[in-house]
């Protein structure tokens, strides 16, 4: 066979760009430190890397989760140990105000320091970080508590009823009724107050069938409901608010809660009858339940029915409630707890298809940590620092865990209601009330050892939130590791490897000009 020059010429410059081609490729390597640089170079390795970086990715979030929720939670940390040195402050103040060797003159000096150290809790109860505030559930938007004044009274009876305050006061206003009688009932009712801690009083009317008392620039509205209040009549008119004797009252600081709550489980009845506020459910519910009858029954017979986590998207059914004759109630056991279905008046007709909401309220925000493992980041404002809540739905406000609105003067009656108990110390101490001073001092115990316990919840996620993070990290350097171990190159033997091929090349090109410069001419 023939060799002609074109079939010379291909040879050379296949081989020219088969070398070249090998040592641009090293060359490539060399400056990427990398052997994978696209899935031609490795297929199957660049799918192993793809995974492996997937993961990197959603190991990184991860961890930047857990620097959010770690600002988060050093910061409710370090406002929850400040709480707890004010309060100490406020216990030093209170057991002087409660002794009886220092005079009305001394308590109001000391009243200006806890009205201070009152406004300072209320400050750091609306503790922000990021702009988002870390004690009002999900309204984050805006501060968990406002100021408002509140009142405290020795009257049970005033105690017990609902009433409203508008205005502002810059110190207490104490009241005292002169008559007895009802309020907003037939006959007038004359009573007086104080804005200056009860050295002065200024007598006022109370119209029949008027329920709101006039302070001059504050309002004290009482809704009295059904049953009529008895104001008892004053024994003792001397200027003395340590007269346990008649009705007392104290306008006075407080705060009330302004964010969400995680207290109540709504059940709504959908496609039923027995729909109403006696249904109720109970148990720990962190997500909506919905409940279908599968068959037309009553309340005493068998009921079968099936349950949907997902907003109805998936049924779990085959659950019975096996019949008991009972047709006032029946009780079916879904995920999280009970449904307990009333019959509402008796009207007890199941029909099949029937569903029931479990709704449950909810106010944490919860961040991801690892998969399937979320951290609570905020807490619920008046779970640690009490004052006063509006529950939704109902018609005013309440005071948090217990009633402290009413002053019994022994002591009877302490509470870990913080700003409630430092709403009343403010109070106590400008009227020259010793006893009810000393009223405070027990609460304020109390409400230390509950900031403290909320203070100790903090710390224990913050602590997850540290032995997270080390997982994760060790985690991120195996992956990276097995990255490195497919992805990278071995510098020694590539740089072993450039040699070699560029030897190659040089001598395809030398080679290859020797034989292009010889022809038969020159043997002639």
């Amino acid at each position: 066979m023939r060799v002609s020059q074109q079939m010379l010429f291909n040879t050379y410059v296949s081989n020219m760009n088969r070398s070249l081609t090998d040592l641009v490729d090293s060359n490539i390597q060399a400056q990427t430190q990398k052997k994978v640089n696209r899935p031609s170079d490795d297929p199957v390795g660049m799918a192993r890397i793809l995974d492996h970086r997937e993961t990197l990715a959603t190991v990184k979030q991860y961890r930047d989760n857990i620097d959010t929720a770690k600002g988060w939670l050093s910061l409710s940390d370090t406002t929850l140990t400040q709480v707890s040195t004010i309060i100490t402050r406020a216990k030093g103040l209170a057991e002087q105000g409660a002794s009886g060797t220092i005079t009305a003159d001394n308590r109001e000096q000391i009243s200006y320091e806890a009205r201070q150290l009152f406004q300072q809790l209320v400050s750091l109860a609306n503790t922000e970080y990021e702009g988002k505030s870390i004690y009002a559930g999900h309204k984050v938007e805006e501060n968990a508590f406002a100021e408002k004044l509140w009142m405290t009274t020795n009257d049970s009876n005033v105690s017990s009823r609902n009433f409203t305050i508008t205005g502002s006061a810059d110190k207490t206003i104490v009241v005292q009724f002169l008559d007895s009688g009802d309020i907003g009932g037939g006959a007038d009712l004359d009573y007086r107050y104080s804005k200056d801690g009860g050295k002065t009083f200024t007598t006022k009317t109370l119209a029949a069938g008027n329920t709101s008392l006039d302070f001059d620039g504050v309002t004290m509205d009482f809704d009295l409901g059904t049953p009529a209040v008895n104001i008892p009549v004053q024994a003792n008119a001397a200027d003395n608010t340590n007269d346990a004797s008649g009705t007392w009252m104290w306008v006075r600081p407080t705060a009330q809660y302004m964010g969400d709550d995680a207290d109540g489980i709504n059940v709504v009845g959908m496609n039923t009858n027995l729909n109403g506020p006696l249904n109720q459910a109970e148990g720990d519910f962190n997500k909506d339940v919905v409940v279908r009858i599968d068959n037309t029954t009553d309340l005493a017979s068998q009921i079968e029915y099936s349950y949907s986590l997902d907003g109805g998207v998936s049924w779990v059914g085959g659950n019975v409630k096996p019949a008991d004759g009972i047709t006032s109630n029946a009780v079916l056991t879904i995920p999280g707890g009970t449904l307990t279905i009333h019959s509402n008046g008796g009207a007890n007709a199941l029909a099949s298809g029937a569903q029931f909401l479990v709704h449950p309220d909810t106010a944490a925000m919860d961040v991801q940590i690892q998969e399937n493992e979320f951290v609570r980041i905020n807490d619920v404002g008046k779970d640690i620092f009490g004052g006063v809540y509006q529950q939704p739905g109902a018609t005013g406000a309440s005071v948090v865990f217990n009633n402290n609105s009413t002053y019994t003067g022994d002591g009877s009656s302490p509470t870990q209601n913080l700003l409630e108990t430092m709403g009343n110390l403010v109070a106590f101490l400008e009227t020259n009330n010793q006893s009810g001073v000393q009223e405070c001092l027990e609460s304020l115990n109390l409400s230390q050892k509950h900031v403290l316990t909320k203070a100790a919840d903090v710390g224990g996620r913050e602590n997850r939130l540290a032995v997270a993070d080390q997982v994760l990290s060790s985690l991120e350097l195996n992956e990276k590791d097995r990255i490195s171990h497919i992805e990278d190159v071995d510098v020694g033997e590539l740089m072993t490897k450039l040699s070699q091929q560029q030897i190659v090349y040089e001598a395809v090109l030398k080679s290859s000009s020797m034989i292009m410069k010889m022809n038969l001419l020159n043997y002639v």
